[in-house]
């Protein structure tokens, strides 16, 4: 694989990220949920193919300054770890309050739950 092909393939366009509100509340309707000390995770099946994430950071987590650094860690783990995630799934991850959570923490947790929550979708 070359770099263009790599580059290519841990992009992070809009159309993998969940937007609007009635995804959300769909997502959240089926109750499919799967958690660790680091994150949450509900979860929905979509006829799209690929895996797509929204991000729910509350105030409990911090200033602002402190939950846009969680949303960055968030999206970049996902950017990264997209092709270990089981396509076809809408996700919305929602980081647990003073984890201390790093980029590797959220990076190992959205595999494992997303592949716990995609068994119980079965």
């Amino acid at each position: 694989m070359n770099d263009h092909e790599n580059s290519e393939r841990l992009k992070f366009p809009k159309f993998r990220r969940v937007r609007s509100s009635l995804d959300y509340q769909r997502i959240y309707s089926l109750k499919q949920r799967a958690s660790n000390r680091t994150l949450l995770i509900f979860a929905a099946r979509n006829d799209l193919g690929w895996s797509r994430i929204g991000l729910s950071v509350s105030k409990k987590n911090g200033n602002s300054i402190a939950r846009h650094r969680i949303r960055r860690l968030l999206k970049e783990a996902f950017r990264l770890e997209q092709h270990r995630i089981p396509a076809g799934l809408d996700l919305i991850l929602i980081p647990r309050p003073n984890s201390k959570a790093t980029l590797q923490d959220y990076r190992q947790s959205i595999v494992e739950l997303s592949e716990r929550v995609e068994k119980s979708l079965r």
